[in-house]
């Protein structure tokens, strides 16, 4: 097998073996009124606040491993907890999640961050939303703007470079789980 084709073998099987996690998360309450278009600040705020709760202690994961990553990886730009700090003033009152998924290998690191960078591509469909619905758009959402593509872009070609048949497996089922593991966390009361 080439390299190329191992590296989209890998970008393939993330989209369709995740698929089913990706469409049951998109499918929480702040989606739907987005989509409905009856989405509120306090809508807002509650997903925001989901969204630190599983964020920020999955950075500080990623944090304590940076060293498996070089600087290529451009880890420290990718990092969004500050934002949602700037979104929600009272943050660091907010419960954290207590159900990441195991992030002990750097398979498990890279299939998380597939999730995670790619809900940055999100987010920009929803600051859009967001502002047709009149509703303040949140910096979370903006994440990096005009460098959204380009720095996914990098992230999945640096991912499909790092992915070998040995830690394919870990890593789909490694983002399968975050998926999962999010989406238990944001419809928890």
């Amino acid at each position: 097998m080439t390299e190329s084709a191992g590296s989209a073998d890998i970008l393939t099987r993330l989209r369709q073996e995740t698929r089913p996690y990706h469409e049951a998360l998109e499918a929480n309450d702040f989606n739907r009124a987005l989509t409905a278009g009856t989405i509120s600040e306090a809508d807002t705020a509650r997903f925001l606040a989901k969204l630190y709760g599983f964020i920020v202690p999955f950075e500080k994961q990623l944090r304590a491993h940076q060293s498996w990553f070089g600087p290529e990886w451009e880890l420290e730009r990718r990092f969004r907890g500050h934002l949602l700090r700037q979104d929600l003033p009272a943050a660091d009152t907010l419960p954290l999640a207590p159900n990441l998924p195991p992030l002990h290998t750097r398979a498990q690191l890279l299939g998380a961050l597939y999730v995670l960078e790619g809900s940055t591509l999100g987010g920009q469909v929803i600051a859009r939303q967001l502002a047709k619905n009149g509703v303040a758009t949140r910096a979370y959402f903006s994440g990096h703007a005009e460098q959204t593509g380009p720095l996914w872009k990098a992230f999945v070609q640096l991912l499909a470079a790092a992915a070998t048949p040995e830690t394919a497996d870990e890593l789909v089922h490694s983002a399968s789980l975050t998926f999962q593991r999010l989406h238990q966390w944001i419809e928890q009361a």
